[in-house]
């Protein structure tokens, strides 16, 4: 056995460690969606969009009307949406309740009675 401090450097802890590749990215991402706003004239910056070709941003103020077209929308067509607030993806988590209940409703009618 060796001392606490041994131990926790064996585990890893007590190091420093700075933020992670993916942290990084994101910061980065940020940082260049809110340079492609401020780089707009200021009467045609709409704070949301994509980046990096692909990533979409959104730095509107939330609403509860995107929140549910984004969070829970069980008839739309895609499980990823843009997040509500931020840069990257949220999960359409009424989507995957709707496969869920297809899939149960199905696996229900094929099973004998």
């Amino acid at each position: 056995m060796g001392t606490k401090q041994e131990i926790q450097h064996k585990a890893g802890r007590g190091r420093k460690r700075g933020p992670g590749l993916f942290q990084l990215i994101m910061v980065g991402l940020v940082v260049a969606a809110v340079t492609k706003e401020l780089q707009k004239d200021k009467e045609d910056r709409t704070w949301h969009g994509t980046v990096a070709g692909f990533v979409p941003y959104e730095f509107r103020v939330p609403t509860v009307e995107r929140l549910r077209e984004r969070v829970w929308d069980p008839d739309g067509a895609h499980l990823l949406s843009p997040h509500v607030f931020g840069v990257g993806w949220t999960v359409n988590v009424g989507r995957i309740v709707e496969l869920v209940r297809r899939r149960v409703d199905d696996a229900r009618e094929d099973s004998p009675a």
